[in-house]
């Protein structure tokens, strides 16, 4: 066959390149650019200036052509102004589903089509397997490596032309033996981070410095949206969490969390943790990987990337989804909520917002100061 590689630079991405040439296939490398080649890399980025380098040399030595793609300007479009647009908007965005299913799998597969490859293969930890009616997307061998999660929205169509070499591999070090094995200098490369265009980890920095009106100080409320505490900015909070809550994190011999977010206010609302947790989180922008049911699906879900799945049913609805879980939980509105049957991947979409108790008081309160 003849392959395109999306090449980052990294050890897995360099192994996959390496075992498709051993194995006989026409290779093609390409690489994204994302940030600006005559900045420093920074720390834990991918396909930053370095990356392309190593990149290009693994190309060299396995002797195929390489590309690079200046993609830039639409990753800060389709990734980090998302990002922040929704924290704006009171969501914990995945960004790495919007830059797998933007640049990666839209604009770097359109450009391996065009170049007439068979199928673009990618470093990814995740199998595709053939079923009895198309290609099926699975967990991978190494659990820990998993990035189903992250690859929900794959499309059957995309899913039809990808390839994910690694799935089946035990662990990362024997992807690093294979490095080794084949000579490439990437073999002892650290692994980019998750938020790979967050220098020094602090996303709130990112969003407050595109959305400066998010900048600052604001209240905490609790549910009847009494203010009972202050905080240093809405951008350092997501439901669910109970840190950063300072004197409100205790109330009434209740641990309190965040229950929601209202932005445009800088407002922080919280409740009592016990009662936090709900049974029904509504789907939006479902994409199936099977044909999308008809009657409700038993299957298990997975609402954060580190989390256990959890037993839930599944009715479709014309917008998108409702889940209904056997034990409640506490979903974080824009994070992804993923269905499975065993390793399969069914498909999956992002938790809708949960209106907020304190929403009709601080509506009121607005109408009364007017």
């Amino acid at each position: 066959m003849r392959i395109m590689v999306a090449m980052s630079g990294g050890v897995d991405s360099s192994v996959v390149a390496a075992r498709l040439v051993a194995e006989g296939h026409e290779v093609v490398g390409a690489t994204l650019q994302l940030y600006d080649s005559r900045a420093s890399a920074r720390k834990g980025a991918c396909c930053a200036g370095r990356d392309i380098h190593d990149a290009r040399r693994v190309a060299d030595r396995l002797g195929i052509p390489h590309y690079v793609i200046d993609a830039e300007s639409r990753f800060r479009e389709s990734v980090i102004e998302t990002f922040a647009s929704a924290y704006a908007s009171g969501e914990t965005p995945v960004p790495c589903v919007a830059c797998n299913q933007g640049v990666k799998f839209t604009d770097l597969l359109g450009m391996a089509r065009d170049l007439g490859v068979d199928a673009m293969a990618t470093g990814h930890y995740v199998r595709r397997i053939e079923g009895a009616a198309g290609p099926e997307l699975h967990r991978p061998v190494d659990a820990s490596r998993d990035q189903s999660w992250f690859l929900f929205a794959t499309t059957r169509e995309q899913l039809d032309f990808l390839r994910f070499p690694l799935g089946d591999m035990p662990d990362k070090a024997a992807v690093r033996a294979e490095a080794e094995r084949f000579g490439l200098e990437v073999a002892a490369k650290p692994d980019s981070q998750d938020l790979c265009f967050v220098s020094d980890g602090s996303y709130a920095e990112v969003v407050e410095k595109l959305r400066p009106e998010m900048a600052g100080s604001g209240e905490i409320v609790d549910e009847t949206g009494r203010v009972v505490g202050q905080h240093d900015g809405v951008t350092r909070f997501t439901v669910g969490q109970s840190r950063r809550l300072g004197n409100a994190a205790m109330r009434d011999g209740e641990r309190q969390m965040v229950v929601g977010i209202e932005p445009a206010a800088r407002r922080v609302v919280i409740g009592p943790r016990a009662r936090g947790a709900v049974h029904e989180v509504s789907l939006r922008n479902m994409n199936w990987l099977i044909p999308p049911p008809e009657e409700d699906l038993r299957c298990m879900v997975q609402i954060r990337a580190r989390e256990e799945v959890r037993a839930a049913t599944v009715r479709r609805t014309a917008d998108g989804a409702l889940v209904t879980l056997d034990e409640p939980a506490m979903p974080a509105p824009g994070q992804a909520c993923v269905l499975y049957d065993g390793s399969r991947v069914l498909g999956g979409g992002f938790i809708r917002q949960r209106e907020p108790a304190a929403a009709s008081f601080s509506e009121e309160k607005e109408a009364k100061r007017l």
